[in-house]
């Protein structure tokens, strides 16, 4: 009896040691450099996602390959450069998606058998190495959490594809978890609204009013039952709410088409061009579906939309940053993750 009792504590002593659980935060993507060699690999792995852009066929090959690809890749190296971090020769999404990571891994230390990486679905880190560098780490079980708070098949889902095709050539595979969008969650929203109050403070102006532009998709992505616009709106009806804005001082905008197809309206950038010359003088924008600054919300809104509302009447403008790897953006992922581990940890 004795032995049997000491070869169980053995055996329970060693699956400790190898039963680690690893949380995977993913955000979209980045170039490896800022220029066009580095935008146009980049570039082709994103518009080649049948996620992305659902038809692939031939005519669609001809653009990206033909048009797309060939001119593109230098006017968005152009674009990122303006925003680059020269110091780390990298783009900010990858300096702040890193720090989050490393943030996350402080704040659940207590969780010593739980180890925190980082990826990029398309570009580098892949999620191949990431998952490739929590299972050398003895991770048995995985927290993979696209860092989108609302859900769209082109992003939360294509995660999830690629994890699965990576778990699909590894023959000892971690037990998988997949943390859910948040778009309406009480700590999000929160966080959120304090960022915009908190940020509106530090301005020389009050906005006449604020604009909340997400990231936009095709009007038909949505029709073919994609649950992506009914969750910001929600957002924005909770952010509304939250800060005592009606409609008419917290718009709803979407941001970054591309292509002759309709996309989600009201369009960001002819939105703000209309305010300016309605009259509005002092805007503030803010990116609630982006959990960290980016390409889309540095240089887009940031540079591109402010240059629209002042070059039509407008006369002071603010963007707001992202949550971002502040203390309260990281509280967010903390307590996404740590409720989703439940019965992991």
């Amino acid at each position: 009896m004795t032995t049997i009792v000491s070869i169980a504590n053995a055996n329970s002593r060693a699956a400790s040691r190898s039963e680690r659980v690893g949380v995977l935060l993913v955000n979209l993507g980045t170039p490896d450099t800022a220029d066009a060699k580095g935008v146009r690999a980049y570039l082709k792995e994103f518009l080649s996602d049948p996620r992305v852009i659902e038809d692939q066929g031939l005519i669609w090959q001809l653009i990206l390959n033909g048009i797309i690809l060939r001119s593109r890749p230098r006017t968005k190296a152009r674009d990122y450069r303006k925003i680059w971090n020269v110091e780390k020769n990298e783009s900010p999404l990858k300096t702040i998606t890193r720090a989050q990571a490393e943030k996350l891994a402080r704040a659940i230390a207590d969780h010593d058998h739980v180890e925190v990486g980082w990826a990029m679905r398309y570009g580098n880190p892949s999620i191949r190495v990431g998952i490739d560098a929590l299972m050398a780490r003895g991770c048995d079980r995985l927290l993979a959490v696209p860092l989108y708070p609302q859900y769209s098949a082109a992003t939360s889902a294509t995660v999830c594809d690629e994890v699965f095709r990576v778990l699909a050539t590894l023959r000892a595979q971690p037990t998988l978890r997949v943390s859910p969008p948040y778009y309406d969650d009480p700590t999000y929203i929160d966080a959120v609204a304090a960022s915009i109050e908190s940020h509106l403070a530090t301005l020389r102006f009050k906005p006449d009013l604020i604009v909340a532009s997400f990231h936009g998709m095709p009007r038909d992505y949505v029709e073919k039952g994609d649950p992506y616009e009914g969750q910001c709106v929600a957002t924005v009806q909770a952010l509304r709410k939250r800060l005592g804005l009606d409609e008419g001082k917290l718009l709803l905008t979407f941001q970054s088409r591309f292509g002759n197809a309709e996309w989600l309206q009201p369009y960001t950038d002819k939105t703000i061009e209309r305010l300016a010359r309605d009259g509005v003088r002092r805007l503030a924008v803010a990116m609630p579906g982006f959990a960290a600054d980016c390409l889309e919300t540095l240089e887009e809104i940031a540079q591109e939309n402010a240059e629209i509302f002042r070059r039509n009447g407008g006369e002071a403008f603010a963007a707001i940053p992202c949550l971002n790897d502040s203390e309260a953006g990281i509280d967010v992922i903390c307590q996404l993750v740590l409720r989703e581990l439940q019965g992991w940890i």
